[in-house]
């Protein structure tokens, strides 16, 4: 584990995860690589301090930034990567705003800076080595609606993984690098870990949500990956 900047990062080993999907009951294996994982979710403090911006509707610096779509979270690993002479891991269209529908926007595998994981890495490092619905207790581990009081919680108030990663579950749902069906549902992109107004259920290692790219709400954030 190791700290740079804003944040704590943890060494997520390599390994074989197995993704489902239960709309269609089907599942798939995917290796995994070693990377580097964000100990938690962006905090607003953090986001502020790359970005200038706090779009969150709740307020506090230890509390993760929400209300920000994918198109913010991949600008703000670009940034981030800028500010500390990484290179920019995404590609993204000229003069985009934030509007756009994730089409054009690539990923340069071979660079060294910040990036979302993908929704394999994700899953990975949020079982470490679990095979269970969830790496603990619920009530122990995330943030959830039986136990947020409804309402937004600071990262890392909960027992984190056996890899020392916090909030995987529950606080804000994650968006991931990857597109989710693209030919049932064209540029939507993957939300994984569930939320803080989220029942139980929602709050599970393998449970997957998907949404536009440009979709801001208040129970959806993200937490930053770099290829090692």
């Amino acid at each position: 584990m190791g700290m740079t900047g804003e944040n704590v990062w943890v060494t997520v080993p390599e390994g074989l995860v197995t993704l489902s999907d239960r709309r269609t009951g089907r599942s798939w294996p995917v290796e995994v690589g070693s990377c580097l994982l964000a100990a938690h979710p962006v905090t607003q403090a953090w986001y502020a301090h790359v970005t200038g911006d706090r779009p969150s509707s709740a307020h506090g610096d230890r509390l993760p930034v929400e209300s920000v779509s994918w198109w913010d979270a991949v600008r703000f690993c670009n940034s981030l990567s800028l500010r500390e002479g990484l290179t920019p891991a995404y590609r993204l269209p000229c003069g985009d705003g934030g509007g756009g529908d994730g089409v054009g926007a690539g990923w340069d595998a071979s660079a060294n800076g910040y990036r979302l994981p993908t929704e394999a890495e994700w899953e990975h490092a949020c079982r470490a080595g679990t095979t269970g619905a969830r790496y603990g207790e619920l009530d122990e581990i995330a943030w959830h609606r039986g136990n947020s009081g409804e309402r937004l919680r600071e990262v890392g108030g909960r027992r984190p993984n056996s890899w020392g990663l916090y909030d995987m579950l529950g606080g804000v749902w994650e968006w991931c690098w990857d597109l989710y069906d693209s030919e049932v549902y064209g540029t939507y992109r993957v939300l994984r870990g569930g939320g803080w107004f989220d029942e139980r259920w929602s709050c599970r290692a393998s449970v997957r949500r998907r949404s536009h790219p440009t979709l801001r709400i208040d129970d959806v954030g993200f937490r930053v990956a770099r290829s090692l």
